[in-house]
């Protein structure tokens, strides 16, 4: 069932040919980024485009319970009143996250350093993913982290009371265990170093940037080396949110798949740490072009345009670019399946520790919709049926997981028969408009909500 309500089934049929322009909502890690750094600046930080999913409002609950003043606008317009590095309140009350990895990882960053104590909380999902992988190197600051077993919420962290920088090599490639670590350091007096091996979406490093902080990026032997100079004064900033490529990776899909398809997603962000699922389906073939390529906040963007792609092959996927798209590869399986030919998906351990085992997950109902699927611990496989080749007709679980569920839905587009989910619920959390806006292309929805 959801992790806020009753379980929502849907359905999806397949449909005619998608049509028109595809208003996605704004990022989502630049979202939770901007009001955490918001909170953490002095005065007065203003936010447009801000993602009004359950993930974000959650983090903007969190960030007015730490004594940040947080102030809906309407229309996606927010204002947050910051308490400066190291001024966050200690919380009267448990902070409950929701289904956010992203949110409670980095808001136990930035709090770690911190001489306050905050107990934290999510729902059914949330509580049983690993937190252990963050809260080791904000040990290292002198936090304490007291949690369940293997290190699951609910999760009680106690702040350093005098916090030592830290050098850090990420062991996995994860934005959220270096994000954390770097928010972290922020309070830490001296250089926090944080080194990873593969680059991962650097929308923090950016925004550390925009808001004052003294952080250098340096390419060397050891990898990538990030260096942040503790306790700046952060200056407030106004930001405008770019949309989210991870979920114009629905529309943009979907159009592929879909017989006769023509698609404008405007105004995404192309940061090349998070544009690794477009490069790999223009790699398989796919009629996806970038239009009106520009800079808004400091982010590369563009309006993209997919059209139906009917000779879509399947390749094998470079390992070294998961990082830049590990969200993506739920519905990237999905266009696999339409595709000629075997896609390989390697290097993607990190996929089992998400929301849900997304390798399980969309193996099971990838296989439940007649789709041929081999995995193993960190890769899997699908074989491509054609542009015209799945059967579907299934009902798959969606674990709790958004992007599994938004990722059957649009199989179900261009499939035989419909597929349906036991529960679409959890959508809200990451694209609230998502039934809305895929209907008002073409597609054929049913919810029983």
């Amino acid at each position: 069932m959801s992790g806020h309500g009753t379980p929502v089934p849907m359905t999806s049929h397949r449909c005619g040919p998608l049509t028109g322009e595809a208003q996605v909502p704004g990022d989502k890690s630049i979202s939770h980024r901007s009001l955490i750094l918001g909170a953490m600046a002095v005065g007065e930080t203003r936010i447009s485009g801000l993602l009004e999913g359950e993930d974000v409002l959650d983090t903007a609950k969190a960030m007015q319970a730490f004594g940040a003043e947080v102030t809906n606008h309407g229309g996606g317009n927010w204002s947050v009143h910051g308490v400066g590095v190291g001024g966050y309140a200690e919380p009267d009350q448990v902070i409950d996250c929701g289904n956010s990895g992203t949110g409670v990882r980095l808001i136990m960053g930035a709090m770690a350093t911190c001489p306050i104590s905050a107990t934290f909380t999510g729902d059914a999902s949330l509580n049983k993913r690993p937190m252990a992988r963050v809260t080791d190197p904000l040990e290292l600051f002198g936090t304490q982290a007291v949690g369940r077993s293997g290190g699951r919420l609910p999760m009680t962290i106690v702040g350093a009371q005098e916090p030592v920088p830290v050098r850090y090599t990420v062991p996995v490639p994860s934005a959220q265990v270096k994000s954390a670590v770097l928010l972290a350091g922020l309070n830490a007096p001296g250089k926090t170093v944080v080194i990873e091996q593969e680059a991962t979406r650097d929308h923090t490093e950016r925004m550390l940037a925009g808001f004052g902080a003294e952080i250098t990026v340096e390419d060397t032997e050891e990898g990538r080396v990030i260096t942040l100079t503790g306790q700046p004064e952060l200056k407030p900033q106004v930001i405008a949110v770019p949309r989210d490529p991870s979920s114009a990776a629905f529309p943009v899909c979907a159009a592929l798949i879909v017989p006769g398809s023509d698609v404008l997603v405007p105004g995404i962000g192309l940061n090349p740490t998070r544009a690794g699922l477009f490069t790999t389906l223009r790699e398989m073939g796919a009629d996806l072009t970038y239009e009106n390529e520009r800079e808004e906040g400091g982010e590369p963007v563009a309006d993209l345009r997919a059209k139906y792609s009917p000779n879509m092959k399947g390749i094998t996927v470079p390992p070294e670019r998961a990082a830049s798209m590990i969200d993506e590869y739920p519905v990237l399986s999905v266009v696999a399946s339409f595709a000629e030919g075997k896609t390989m998906m390697a290097g993607v351990k990190e996929l089992r520790v998400k929301e849900s085992d997304r390798i399980d997950a969309m193996a099971v109902g990838l296989r439940a919709n007649g789709v041929t699927v081999e995995e193993g611990e960190d890769w899997w496989a699908v074989t491509g049926l054609g542009p015209d080749g799945v059967p579907g007709g299934a009902t798959c679980e969606s674990h709790l997981d958004h992007r599994i569920a938004m990722s059957f839905m649009v199989m179900g587009m261009g499939t035989q028969n419909p597929v349906s989910v036991d529960d679409g619920g959890p959508i809200q959390t990451s694209f609230p408009i998502f039934t809305p806006l895929m209907t008002a292309l073409g597609a054929k929805l049913e919810s029983a909500a």
